[in-house]
């Protein structure tokens, strides 16, 4: 699927995926060095995915090694895959290749959650498996916004000077926040997101450094998403001003 110019702000998550077709990575990459927003986005979302990884890895065992080696003479290679007479060729793949960014997003936690696997087997087991698990849930929701044909985006800077953004998605019914260069919230405290409708502050979850979360409850209904400072776990209504109050993409 193509996008046209007017688009351009949009694909963001894609660049940062390896999902845009050459040309739109062509014209996106010269639209970044005239886009601070832009260029924010894109770094926001590859450390995302960077992150995503990190929270399932685990180092291999020290026997890994010796064990591939082992076993590799033993392995059969599978045979290269040919495309049948009649296929639908490159148009087809290229349009799949879009359709897929969740799964483009996945593949950067795959390696990590492999070697995972083998760590389960023989220490922590199911705490490693149960933390991988609640990760790849998060990344299917965050993908699946991301993703979604109607997804909006909204920058702002708060109070403090962190970055942000919004991306939100009507038929998803989520939201998700990305913050970058926000400074850490000192001992007892912690960020904390609302979603304000019509004034009253409903709470949507805590974030305690740079990153991406998925908003808590439905965004529908709602006209903005605040970010304000609270005692560390959270409180039921806010108790400081708004450090950020930023309205949600149409």
């Amino acid at each position: 699927m193509k996008h046209h110019a007017t688009d351009a702000h949009t694909l963001a998550a894609a660049h940062a995926l390896g999902a845009l077709e050459d040309d739109e990575r062509r014209a996106f990459a010269a639209h970044l060095r005239a886009c601070e927003a832009c260029r924010q986005e894109a770094a926001e979302f590859e450390a995302t995915a960077a992150r995503l990884a990190a929270a399932v890895s685990q180092p291999p065992p020290p026997t890994s090694k010796a064990q591939v080696m082992a076993a590799i003479d033993g392995v059969r290679q599978l045979p290269p895959r040919v495309a049948a007479p009649g296929s639908a060729g490159p148009a087809l793949g290229r349009i799949l290749t879009r359709r897929a960014v969740p799964l483009a997003l996945a593949a950067s936690i795959a390696a990590a959650a492999l070697g995972g696997i083998a760590v389960w087997q023989t220490r922590n087991g199911q705490d490693l498996e149960d933390r991988a698990r609640q990760t790849q849930r998060q990344l299917d929701t965050i993908s699946a916004v991301l993703a979604a044909p109607d997804a909006r985006t909204v920058h702002g800077r708060a109070a403090n000077g962190a970055l942000t953004t919004v991306v939100a998605s009507a038929r998803q019914n989520k939201a998700v926040f990305t913050a970058a260069n926000l400074p850490a919230p000192g001992a007892g405290q912690t960020y904390q997101l609302w979603f304000d409708h019509d004034g009253t502050m409903r709470p949507a979850g805590l974030i305690d450094h740079d990153g991406t979360v998925i908003l808590a409850g439905s965004p529908a209904d709602a006209g903005a998403v605040g970010l304000t400072l609270e005692p560390a776990g959270g409180s039921p209504r806010p108790t400081t001003d708004p450090l950020l109050l930023l309205r949600l993409p149409a």
